[in-house]
């Protein structure tokens, strides 16, 4: 089961399209890339999704066929996403980290009263405040209502 729901995927399409056409171009795409510091260049994203614009449907398409699989595939994969959210390089993921990087992806709007504190704290396993990369693998791979489950038995 995918952390990112569909809800979450429409909002990162929709600020994707900054130009609201409907279709997400390979300049798009790459400015989010680079806003959580994945450089990559126009041609090798031309490579993964052609020379011309996603619409949603497509973007869902590539999504599913190319996002997801790696988010559950092994723990390489899984290190260099790690990696983005570890803005600091310090190996854990503080809430600052977390919120900056779901901001730049377009999931965290400062208004609707989120609590960064309150997500990790959901697969926050020993209680220190931060997600290590175990903890990080369970946030990717497991439902937050499962994860919350787990936490109250603990706690």
């Amino acid at each position: 089961m995918s952390v990112i729901s569909r809800d979450d995927l429409h909002k990162i399409f929709k600020n994707l399209d900054k130009n609201n056409n409907g279709r997400i171009s390979i300049a798009e795409l790459q400015n989010l890339l680079e806003g959580i510091g994945i450089q990559t260049t126009s041609e090798e994203l031309e490579k993964l999704v052609g020379p011309n614009d996603l619409d949603y449907a497509e973007f869902l398409l590539f999504y599913d066929a190319t996002i997801e699989p790696k988010m559950n595939a092994d723990d390489g994969d899984l290190s260099k996403a790690f990696e983005v959210f570890d803005v600091d390089g310090d190996g854990f993921i503080s809430c600052e980290e977390l919120q900056m990087v779901l901001t730049k992806m377009g999931l965290w709007e400062k208004k609707s009263g989120q609590n960064c504190r309150e997500m990790i704290d959901v697969y926050d396993k020993n209680l220190d405040g931060v997600l290590d990369f175990e903890e990080f693998k369970d946030m990717m791979s497991l439902p937050a209502a499962a994860a919350a489950d787990d936490h109250e038995r603990k706690s």
